[in-house]
């Protein structure tokens, strides 16, 4: 089989295409044959050697795909050959807090999904049901890490209740899902960006209110203004600029530490600021099986579909990872091992 494997901390240089042979499934395993895999923000992390987990070097990358099952072990009883699957980014993470013993994860200290086939544990594999058919492959892709991200952070803390304020950062993936699932929560959200040519995009995905933080310096009294003096009620930080959520989260709000692709936060906050808001700061950390398992429900449910920018085959996966990297990109970029990738 053919994959690319990653040095990290080398940049794209250390990105390499290997040809092995094809592994095969041992007791608990299942043989997956990719048919796409999505880049995130981690890979780029991973790629400048600032990753915040282990990461084995010569590795396969990328931590979010989807593949049919080939091939089963011994006392592998579910997901059947053939069932169209999506792969939790922590294996051993199947349900309640996340832990260091069960940090392992796909794309990082394990072998990832850029690849034609890869062999993983069968209890790592959530089935895509049949009435999301219609969720083509580069669609499907998407879910396990960004989708995720976003379903963790609206419902694995305080929760998102119908009439609530959810406000979103920027027009990353993480983003753009929380957008949509906020939305078909039933939720009232503000949601910001830098460019105003993005603004309608979001608007269609279910945003009740666009904000341009470069317009709007002080965006948090924007928030704060347009709810009434309250602030928000969950605010999905995936930029690390804790001090401003802190400024537009309501009072007993909650704050999900998403990420910080705005750059490192501030060394110190300001302990009064935290104490006076009453908020929660809650890091995300993807989420469990049993949380892709819900996210998978969410998006059947409301019929969710992925916001793509660009899908690029197996073999320019290179390519991909500079488009990533260029900055440009709205919506996943997806890497497709299969032609099958166009909406049906």
């Amino acid at each position: 089989m053919r994959s690319y494997r990653l040095d990290a901390g080398t940049g794209l240089d250390g990105l390499r295409l290997d040809v092995s042979e094809l592994p095969v499934p041992g007791p608990g395993e299942v043989l997956v044959e990719v048919r796409a895999a999505s880049i995130s923000y981690r890979e780029a992390m991973i790629l400048e050697g600032r990753y915040v987990l282990p990461v084995r070097d010569g590795g396969i990358p990328l931590a979010e795909g989807v593949g049919v099952v080939a091939a089963a072990g011994p006392d592998v009883s579910a997901p059947p050959v053939g069932a169209r699957v999506v792969v939790a980014a922590f294996p051993r993470w199947q349900d309640g807090p996340f832990s260091l013993d069960v940090v392992d994860q796909i794309g990082g200290s394990l072998d990832g999904m850029l690849a034609e086939h890869v062999l993983l544990p069968a209890t790592a594999l959530v089935e895509l049901p049949n009435d999301l058919a219609d969720l083509t492959d580069a669609e499907a892709a998407t879910l396990p890490v960004a989708g995720l991200t976003a379903w963790n952070a609206l419902t694995g803390g305080r929760g998102t209740h119908r009439g609530d304020t959810v406000l979103t950062l920027g027009t990353g993936g993480v983003s753009l899902f929380a957008v949509q699932l906020a939305s078909a929560m039933g939720a009232r959200v503000i949601a910001t960006t830098g460019n105003d040519e993005r603004a309608g995009l979001l608007r269609e995905l279910g945003a009740d209110v666009v904000l341009n933080y470069r317009d709007n310096a002080d965006w948090p009294a924007a928030v704060r203004a347009a709810t009434g003096g309250r602030g928000a009620d969950l605010v999905v930080d995936v930029a690390g600029t804790l001090e401003s959520s802190l400024a537009a989260v309501a009072l007993g709000g909650e704050i999900a530490v998403v990420g910080f692709v705005g750059g490192r936060p501030p060394a110190t906050l300001d302990p009064y600021t935290i104490f006076t808001t009453g908020a929660t700061l809650r890091p995300v950390a993807v989420g469990s099986r049993a949380q892709l398992a819900g996210l998978v429900r969410a998006v059947s449910a409301h019929r969710i579909r992925p916001v793509l920018d660009r899908i690029f085959p197996f073999d320019d996966a290179p390519q991909a990872f500079r488009h990533y990297l260029g900055g440009s990109a709205l919506g996943k970029i997806v890497i497709a091992m299969a032609p099958n990738n166009e909406r049906n």
